[in-house]
């Protein structure tokens, strides 16, 4: 299979998809929409992106589209193409007010390029309401309109969506393959790469915060030494207590800056910075906007928990696996002593519980809305040290 560089560069462990995309942007099976799935942090979103590019590239359509050095590749892949729209949510769910945008917007003619692209990268939050206005224009676009929908699975896609949609599945890039990538591309040494591979499990993302910053290397490191300091009831709501503390507050350092920026558009656009009177539409707008920013930093929330929790998930696998003797490397390969405790103080049936007791946790925040410092108390209570082992 050859390999393929442009816009296609940075997509890691993807060969088969790539080759399968580069044939369609020359014309070979291109269809209307296409649902991108895979595992979280195997380039959904980054594959999407780099088909829009290649869609519009100068050299195509043709084996040579995507080449990543004409402007509709650069302007695509930064985001300013005119012609490519990237939609994504920080809300549970999109709205009807999102999807009717989506579909204002893919009604529209190109204004330089070949195609109308609407790349959506979370198409597994359109609810049936919002899920059934967009789907007309999924079904039946205009003729140089194309949709490309992003999501972790197809089951997560809602069934009158995905039905009108060619399938393209990525699949978890290997250890090896990531940390080649970060050494190719950000120059991170060797070990370091090696480690932040395998400890991000083959999430892209979540590997190059590992290899680039020490306080995402330090939280981790935190996360994955509580199964062995679990030794009792106060351990344990003590460990709920700081992993609920450190995601609010990482998710308020990532929303605050944004949330204030957002505000001062805001009144800039309608005339009022702390001064004057303000216009009759403004409260309406502020008022939204506030709702928005809520739901916004309540998903940050979940998402920084969620990574925890896999965290967490990967210190029980390693022990399931040195429980059996499973041969290979460890997740947590840096702290298999602590792993070699956990091993000697349960057996591999209460480790798999474990991790169902945490998959439980995470449903509940997720599906159910039950508060994460009340679900992260409870599953903390749960995965204790037996008592025998205290």
């Amino acid at each position: 299979m050859t390999a393929r560089h442009g816009v296609w560069g940075d997509l890691v462990g993807q060969a088969r998809v790539v080759e399968s995309l580069a044939d369609a942007a020359a014309g070979k099976g291109m269809t209307h929409a296409f649902l991108f799935t895979g595992p979280p942090g195997s380039g959904r979103s980054n594959a999407a992106m780099a088909f829009a590019a290649a869609l519009q590239c100068e050299r195509g359509p043709g084996p040579e589209a995507g080449c990543g050095a004409c402007q509709p590749c650069r302007t695509t892949l930064a985001g300013s193409n005119p012609d490519v729209t990237r939609v994504r949510t920080d809300s549970v769910q999109f709205l009807v007010r999102d999807a009717r945008d989506m579909v204002r917007k893919a009604a529209m003619s190109p204004v330089s390029g070949r195609w109308q692209v609407i790349v959506v990268e979370d198409a597994d939050r359109f609810n049936e309401s919002s899920g059934n206005a967009v789907l007309k224009a999924v079904e039946e676009p205009g003729p140089r309109t194309v949709w490309l929908l992003c999501a972790p699975t197809v089951e997560d896609v809602l069934p009158t969506i995905r039905s009108r949609c060619r399938l393209v599945s990525l699949a978890t890039p290997t250890a090896p393959q990531v940390a080649d990538f970060l050494v190719r591309t950000a120059g991170v040494p060797e070990s370091l790469a090696a480690y932040a591979a395998r400890a991000s499990q083959g999430h892209i993302g979540r590997a190059k915060a590992l290899a680039l910053d020490e306080a995402t290397r330090n939280r981790r490191r935190e996360v994955v030494r509580y199964p062995r300091r679990l030794t009792g009831i106060g351990a344990a709501m003590t460990a709920a207590s700081n992993l609920a503390e450190v995601a609010k507050e990482e998710a308020d350092a990532i929303t605050g800056e944004l949330d204030a920026r957002e505000k001062a558009d805001l009144d800039q656009a309608f005339g009022y910075e702390d001064k004057g009177r303000r216009p009759r539409e403004y409260a309406a707008a502020l008022k939204e906007m506030t709702e928005g920013q809520k739901r916004r930093a309540r998903r940050r929330v979940l998402d920084v928990v969620d990574r925890s929790l896999m965290d967490l998930v990967s210190v029980y696998r390693d022990a399931i696996a040195l429980g059996v003797g499973a041969p290979g490397e460890l997740v947590n390969e840096e702290i298999r002593d602590e792993v070699e405790e956990v091993v000697r103080a349960s057996t591999p049936e209460l480790n798999l519980q474990r991790i169902e007791w945490i998959f439980a946790a995470r449903e509940q925040m997720m599906e159910f809305n039950v508060p994460p410092a009340l679900a992260l108390e409870s599953m903390m209570v749960a995965l204790r040290v037996p008592e025998a082992h205290r």
